[in-house]
């Protein structure tokens, strides 16, 4: 495992005072099952610093901890206990706050204590993470096996990227960097081709807002393309929303 370098500025413990509130029911979490994305959000915290409230299943009081240190390739990352804080074997559900979004999981028993150091607590990374961002609109990820791509032109080259998320503000594509190269933040791009499931097909201009690369286990390397709506007409609102709707009634029912 990669030996943790601790953040040079990183806070004193958590007080019982910073403690999170699980997302309330009736929220819309974004859903996050990328290990890298996941990767991504638990070492902002362990750079941050900031508080994880952790809450056993049990039932017994909240335990407050912070992200120690992340392996992204193992995938593992290391909790920090406050000093002679338990956690209670069993299940346990994790919240903290990581920039704007509020950021929950829950682990079974599969945490393990590092010798001589039984305040930090090693464990794979979760399967699902869930994402409450504090924006108005709810971000949903594409499913599986679905068709979901973004098709334009830009100076004259064609693109093709794989929707990975959407919301009524934006999307998230992704694609190899060989395919995104010129697809810089800032950069506008006029009527994309956004299709959205099997009969779902809307054109729309976009803002890239948001550009960075990262390594996916099935994919290998890949770049994120983070957009927002340019002049969603009201006609398009109104479609985009009834589609999220219409996704995430299908996502409950599993």
């Amino acid at each position: 495992m990669t030996a943790p370098l601790p953040h040079p500025l990183r806070k004193g413990p958590p007080s019982q005072s910073e403690a999170i509130d699980v997302i309330a029911p009736g929220g819309m979490p974004y859903h996050m099952s990328d290990p890298w994305e996941i990767g991504e959000a638990l070492s902002r915290l362990a750079e941050s610093g900031d508080p994880v409230t952790i809450y056993p299943v049990d039932g017994a009081a909240a335990v407050m901890a912070r992200i120690f240190s992340v392996d992204e390739e193992a995938p593992r990352f290391v909790i920090e206990l406050n000093e002679g804080a338990f956690l209670p074997p069993g299940g346990a559900t994790f919240v903290a706050w990581t920039r704007s979004a509020k950021l929950q999981f829950a682990l079974s028993s599969g945490w393990v204590g590092q010798p001589g150091q039984p305040h930090l607590l090693a464990s794979p990374f979760p399967s699902l993470c869930l994402a409450l961002e504090r924006r108005e609109s709810a971000r949903l990820e594409t499913p599986l096996g679905m068709h979901y791509l973004a098709a334009f032109v830009l100076e004259g080259r064609p693109y093709e990227l794989q929707l990975y998320d959407f919301s009524i503000g934006g999307v998230g594509m992704r694609a190899p960097p060989r395919d995104t190269v010129g697809l810089y933040v800032g950069r506008k791009l006029a009527r994309v081709r956004l299709e959205l499931g099997l009969d779902n097909v809307m054109l729309a201009d976009l803002e890239i807002r948001l550009s960075r690369s990262f390594r996916s286990f099935l994919l290998g390397e890949q770049v994120q393309v983070g957009c927002r709506f340019l002049n969603l007409t009201p006609a398009a609102r109104a479609e985009l929303s009834a589609m999220l709707a219409q996704l995430e009634l299908r996502r409950r029912a599993r």
